[in-house]
């Protein structure tokens, strides 16, 4: 709350890869509004996001979104207390779009620039609705792009404990679909072609690399499947044609099981070298089922339990809320982005 008992009210946008997004969230709890445009019809065709095509999407859809979100909040410009943008990580044509938007309210409005990390969005996404964090925490991101491990203890710095070394897992997800010839994008395709498969019906490896590393790296699974599925040479005809629904399903599952246990795995070890309890799961690959199962027995096994908060599934993929919702407590703390703010690849 402000000095004058009046709520804070701020306007997060999100452009970092193929969802325009834009939210006005109060007090970094209430949410106002949120809007999502998104692109998937258009990368379907690719098997994937074309980055040029991303951006030109962003930049027919930012106005719409951002007259749709104060729309609906209910709120005029001189209501809003900061513009909140995720200029990092993601698509450089596509953040430039958001973070250009950002500037320009902020200056036109004499508003504060709040500068807020995507992945530490996501983190944030697993904590709306959570009244009280039971630290310390760990808090695992999975989505197409990332697949990182934090040790957080507070909103404003989480640590990055691990990340991955090649392909992350929803992007693992993405290549699979595309083997199967399931279609774009893969993490729902798998996932629903698993729900009939068995998970025990191929033995696919599961990446660990050191005893005690807490980094990720699914190319080897990948890999295998691809093998699996056109022969160890490569020579051979695709399989996947001749293969009966239930093969499909069977791989889907396999893969996919593959997948989360390594996931799990990461987030025990992550608990032995911090004595987290408390796991935060958030990221487009959150929403899967199969996942939120394992680490709620998991967390459920553990002695003491851990606590687990999971994003609600629909602020697992790209969105605002968590943006501006995160940009609350910089507001607090008094952060701010200069003006000359600039997108980054990485972050």
């Amino acid at each position: 709350m402000r000095s004058n008992g009046k709520p804070i009210n701020i306007l997060g946008i999100e452009t970092s890869c193929d969802e325009t997004a834009a939210a006005v969230v109060q007090d970094g709890v209430k949410i106002l509004s949120s809007v999502v445009a998104s692109q998937t019809a258009l990368h379907d065709k690719y098997g994937g996001v074309v980055p040029e095509i991303a951006s030109r999407a962003h930049i027919e859809n930012i106005y719409p979104c951002l007259h749709q979100a104060i729309e609906q909040a209910d709120v005029s410009p001189n209501e809003i207390d900061a513009i909140a943008v995720a200029n990092q990580p993601g698509l450089t044509i596509a953040l430039i779009v958001g973070v250009t938007a950002a500037k320009t309210l902020a200056f036109a409005w004499q508003k504060p620039l709040i500068a807020i990390n995507h992945l530490h969005a996501h983190i944030q996404a697993g904590l709306l609705g959570c009244d009280k964090l039971e630290l310390p925490a760990i808090a695992l991101i999975v989505s197409g792009g990332h697949t990182s491990l934090y040790d957080y203890k507070s909103p404003l710095e989480p640590a990055l404990l691990g990340s991955t070394i090649d392909d992350a897992a929803g992007e693992a997800f993405d290549k699979v679909a595309s083997i199967l010839g399931l279609g774009y994008p893969g993490g729902p395709l798998i996932e629903k072609a698993a729900k009939d498969g068995n998970p025990k019906a191929i033995n696919f490896p599961r990446t660990l690399l050191d005893k005690d590393s807490l980094d990720f790296s699914f190319s080897g699974l990948k890999t295998a499947v691809l093998y699996h599925c056109r022969g160890q040479d490569m020579k051979g005809k695709n399989l996947v044609s001749q293969m009966t629904t239930q093969q499909i399903a069977d791989i889907a599952a396999s893969f996919q099981k593959a997948v989360v246990d390594v996931l799990v795995e990461k987030v025990r070890r992550a608990i032995l070298k911090t004595g987290s309890k408390t796991v935060i799961l958030g990221g487009g690959v959150a929403a899967n089922s199969a996942l939120r199962d394992a680490l709620k027995d998991f967390c459920g096994n553990q002695t003491p339990a851990v606590n687990l908060l999971v994003a609600e599934k629909r602020y697992c993929t790209d969105n605002a809320v968590m943006v501006a919702s995160l940009a609350y407590h910089k507001f607090k703390a008094g952060i701010f982005a200069a003006l000359d703010l600039e997108p980054k690849a990485n972050g």
